[in-house]
């Protein structure tokens, strides 16, 4: 028999007990920096005791709409933003923790409470993402310099050490020349050999004058002054207009050389 036959005034209400869910969108959230964050949670439960879920509350569902919402507000809003994105599953956990407290008395029973997406109103983000590209061009400027002070760094360590190797080259040089000097004068014809070509090295071709023919003593430096032509005229005139005098022929003696500086 029914019992609304029986007792007209009683009625029948059918509840679920298998694990139901709802899904929370947009819910705004201000953090601990003052920005308003937009999370969505994702919430499961199941009734545990239908006769609480009937009489305990006038609506359960409105009711669990404004809890979750107060939930969210007081334990995100401890939190920055950086921190909600790293610490959803702790602060899922803490959220189930929190409203499990109130719902008890509506026998219902939360099993899951899940942060699914976060995210900013669209000028926040635009905030957020020039001052990220701010910190990037900073650190990419903050890179360069020291790069091009280690490079600095690097090419005066480089350079301080080439003068180093080249001025220890330098003062071995003439010792190695000692050395092979030593080694020349043991041969002293290799020594005179050499006291020769040095002498001749000295010689400037551009401002020396040989004269062969002339024994030791016999052509003084002035007379060889004068028999050296030099560029005059090139009609043989003198700068006085006078004709230059003949020269007579040299004899030919032993080789002599003179030098004129």
């Amino acid at each position: 028999m029914y019992p609304s036959k029986i007792l007209p005034w009683t009625g029948v209400s059918r509840v679920s007990l298998r694990r139901d869910f709802r899904h929370f969108k947009n819910v705004h959230v201000n953090d601990a920096r003052g920005t308003t964050v937009i999370v969505d949670l994702w919430l499961e439960f199941r009734v545990a005791d239908p006769a609480r879920a009937i009489f305990s509350v006038a609506d359960w569902n409105r009711s669990l709409t404004n809890l979750v919402a107060h939930a969210a507000t007081s334990i995100l809003g401890s939190r920055d933003f950086r921190q909600i994105l790293n610490d959803r599953t702790e602060l899922g956990t803490m959220l189930q923790n929190d409203i499990c407290v109130e719902t008890q008395r509506w026998g219902l029973e939360i099993e899951l409470v899940f942060i699914r997406n976060v995210s900013l109103l669209p000028e926040v983000s635009r905030q957020m993402f020039e001052t990220i590209a701010a910190r990037l061009e900073r650190a990419k400027a903050h890179v360069d310099e020291v790069g091009r002070l280690q490079v600095a760094q690097l090419e005066a360590d480089t350079s301080m050490r080439i003068a180093d190797l080249v001025a220890e080259a330098k003062g071995q040089y003439p010792a190695a020349v000692g050395r092979a000097l030593a080694d020349v004068k043991k041969r002293p014809a290799v020594f005179a050999a050499y006291n020769d070509l040095y002498g001749l090295s000295l010689v400037r071709p551009h401002r020396t004058v040989t004269f062969r023919g002339f024994a030791d003593g016999e052509l003084r430096a002035a007379d060889a002054a004068m028999v050296v032509p030099h560029d005059g005229p090139s009609n043989g005139a003198t700068s006085h207009g006078a004709a230059p005098l003949p020269l007579s022929p040299l004899p030919a003696r032993t080789d002599g050389l003179l030098r004129r500086s």
